[in-house]
């Protein structure tokens, strides 16, 4: 066991500097290019979209540089004090929780932009966004704020507490442990069955509805007529299915890892090598999810591609400018 626990950390070691150096400027600019509004999105999607990948910056910060990086190479810090562990565990989870969230409320507003037309007049606008967004953040920091409470210190050295153990009565009070349960059940299981849900309705509605305008418009008869409202819909459809579907599939190993340890009641403490390996690969792909949604726009938008070859092409262009001028 301790030679797979070595083995592991070693991997995580490296793997999470990797992560924190291509997570931190992707979502960067992801922020950058969505904000400016020119990738042909409405305002609506675009601050999703833009909440998403700051809730994912947010989370590569805190929980992988933060936590995980910070640990493995500066395991002795002023951010091992703790209260300010405690505050760093509460930011870490509301980061979290928001990231997921996002994701799902992002679904929601295609689900209903694609599905319920008279609703989407008064729903999918950008003034909702924002009060959803807004709301959403609220509540899930505010639900957050007992994990203050659930790590003690393990000494104390000069007045000053140090170290962040989690209680030993977190895992005994009747009262922490419905919050666990809560807070799992929270993020991401409900996530998880709310997004299946509603890309499942969606995917009902694309067909009936696709089937409905083929007969229209003659082409079950094969004539082949273009149709710019399933174009736009199928762009959409394409966003909204990469992106959730991406969720799911980095999120499937924790959900199934949870699932097993609470089915089973074997306790992680007791893990055997393989099981131990299986949670940790599930954290490990967790954390990859805060870095893929920039790609999935590259791939799927092209007038995202064109602000990113833009944008990197920017310095260049600035430095020989300035260049030709010192020369003139």
């Amino acid at each position: 066991m301790h030679r797979t626990i070595d083995s592991i950390d070693s991997i995580k070691k490296l793997y999470y500097p990797i992560l924190a150096v291509i997570g931190v400027p992707v979502n960067l600019l992801a922020i950058v290019i969505l904000s400016r509004g020119k990738c042909g999105l409405s305002t609506c999607t675009t601050r999703y979209l833009v909440a998403m990948a700051m809730a994912d910056l947010l989370v590569i910060v805190t929980e992988v540089i933060l936590w995980q990086i910070r640990s493995y190479y500066f395991p002795v810090s002023f951010l091992d004090i703790t209260p300010v562990c405690c505050v760093q565990a509460v930011l870490l989870h509301a980061a979290g929780d928001c990231s997921v969230w996002f994701t799902v409320t992002f679904t929601f507003d295609r689900f209903v932009a694609i599905c319920c037309q008279k609703l989407k007049t008064k729903y999918c606008t950008k003034k909702t966004a924002a009060v959803v967004l807004a709301t959403t953040s609220i509540l899930l920091c505010s639900k957050n704020i007992p994990f203050y409470f659930v790590y003690e210190s393990g000494e104390i050295i000069d007045n000053v507490p140090w170290g962040c153990y989690t209680k030993p009565s977190y895992f005994t009070d009747p009262g922490w442990v419905g919050f666990d349960w809560f807070k799992t059940v929270l993020t991401p299981l409900l996530p998880f069955a709310l997004i299946l849900l509603l890309n499942a309705l969606t995917v009902r509605h694309i067909l009936v509805a696709s089937r409905v305008r083929k007969g229209l418009r003659g082409q079950s008869k094969g004539e082949n007529h273009s149709d710019p409202e399933m174009e736009s819909r199928r762009k959409s459809v394409i966003l909204l299915f990469t992106i959730s579907g991406n969720f799911i599939l980095l999120w499937l190993v924790y959900v199934i890892e949870f699932l097993y340890y609470n089915i089973t009641g074997t306790e992680p403490s007791v893990y055997t090598d393989s099981e131990y390996i299986f949670q940790q690969v599930g954290y490990m792909l967790l954390t990859l999810s805060c870095c893929t949604n920039t790609f999935i726009y590259v791939v799927t938008q092209s007038k995202f591609r064109e602000q990113v070859k833009i944008a990197v092409k920017y310095p260049v262009t600035s430095i020989i400018q300035l260049m030709n001028k010192q020369n003139n």
